[in-house]
């Protein structure tokens, strides 16, 4: 690149890529844009946490923002950044239309996570014991705010082919604002297998993943009442440790050592214990995007059993490294089957090498990305003029968010 570009990523939460999947997917696109040259500026209205990443060991700086504060905009017209990534919609809501007022030529990105409205339009489904649907995400509230917000931005970053599909075939957005980008990660060879710990050098199933987020806690509820039992039928040795951070006092209440199940709390690295477990179990039930729990498993070496929906769009019809099935009955027998045959396990193991290589290539998918946001930043008034529905809400949510957020502003300082 010709002169240092910088970059302004509006995050939701400060990074904690030991805590979640989207932590995770955040410090690698951070990495991406250091490799590449960018000066980074991390900004976040959250509070700091003890388990967030220190952004300078990175190079990036870190600045503190207020939500409903004109503060934002000295700060954002003096920083005059070439590129704002908003993390989420939610943070597109909020400062969207300030990055908008102040600096208009900015290129705007959207890395959607998930699509939440998929999310929320299943677990709706799910709780109302019905079959979800397509359709049901043209009636859900937070679609509409979702949708509006993809439109409004440049492009958004989608993690999920499935979810690109959605965009295009339900909601009608144009692909030119959409750029698919699963989750990155380096490529895997039999030399870095032969360094994980062996069939025999393990023991136990694990899950793992943040109680912030429903559709784990709901796993681990589904594991505890109906999917263990079965598996103790088959197996009496059988013991699953759960992970995760941030569990609750209802989490907690499930920890049952004589019956194998032990509720762990935080990992102190989610790396380390899933490399010594066996089997990841994870039957998911409802969710949206990509499982970071499973690629994980991948890396690790270790075998994973988990559903149509947590496998979704994530092994590109490649055979997956272990079961997937929604049968409770398969699920257990499965798992106690992979658990106990050597060479079964072996070849899942093999299968999720083969699948990191082949769908989820760091090498090949930071250079498309790099090659996109230069294309825009030189073509950015083009791109924008075709881009009419999202000019279009651009203009009535400059009124509508601007007045709403002044309106808090004055309120607050009442």
């Amino acid at each position: 690149m010709s002169q240092i570009k910088k970059l302004l990523i509006i995050g939701f939460v400060w990074p904690e890529p030991n805590s979640s999947a989207a932590g995770g997917r955040m410090m690698q696109l951070i990495s991406i844009f250091v490799a590449n040259g960018f000066e980074i500026t991390f900004a976040s209205p959250a509070l700091d946490s003890d388990f967030m990443v220190d952004l300078s060991e990175f190079g990036v700086k870190k600045i503190s923002i207020e939500l409903n504060n004109s503060s934002f905009d000295d700060f954002i017209i003096e920083l005059n950044p070439d590129i704002v990534l908003f993390d989420r919609f939610m943070i597109e809501e909020q400062f969207g239309w300030r990055v908008s007022e102040n600096c208009p030529k900015a290129i705007r990105l959207l890395d959607t996570e998930d699509l939440h409205c998929l999310r929320t339009a299943r677990q709706k489904a799910f709780k109302e014991n019905r079959i979800f649907e397509l359709n049901n995400l043209l009636s859900e509230e937070v679609a509409k705010r979702e949708i509006a917000s993809i439109l409004r931005c440049d492009l958004s970053f989608i993690i999920s082919e499935f979810e690109m599909e959605i965009l295009k075939d339900v909601f009608k957005i144009d692909s030119d604002l959409l750029h698919y980008l699963p989750f990155l990660i380096d490529e895997m060879s039999e030399g870095d297998l032969v360094k994980l710990p062996s069939f025999q050098e393990r023991k136990n199933f694990v899950f793992i993943g943040n109680f912030l987020h429903e559709p784990n806690w709901n796993t681990v509820q589904y594991l505890k009442e109906t999917i263990w039992s079965l598996i103790k039928k088959q197996f009496t040795d059988a013991v699953l440790e759960v992970y995760g951070a941030y569990p609750s006092q209802k989490v907690l209440q499930l920890h049952q050592p004589k019956n194998g199940f032990f509720i762990m709390g935080r990992a102190a690295d989610a790396n380390e214990i899933v490399k010594k477990s066996r089997i990841v179990l994870a039957p998911i039930r409802f969710g949206a995007g990509l499982k970071g729990k499973l690629l994980e498993a991948m890396q690790c070496g270790t075998p994973s059993i988990t559903t149509t929906i947590g496998s979704e769009a994530m092994h590109n019809n490649l055979p997956w490294n272990g079961f997937i099935t929604d049968d409770v009955e398969e699920f257990a027998k499965k798992a106690v089957e992979l658990y106990q045959d050597e060479n079964l396990w072996k070849q899942s193991q093999n299968n999720g090498i083969t699948l990191i290589n082949e769908c989820y290539q760091i090498s090949k998918y930071s250079v498309q990305l790099i090659e996109v946001i230069n294309a825009l930043l030189n073509n950015s008034e083009s791109h924008r003029l075709h881009n009419f529905m999202g000019n279009l809400l651009q203009h009535h949510t400059l009124k509508s968010t601007k007045y709403m957020a002044k309106w808090i502003e004055a309120k607050n300082k009442n």
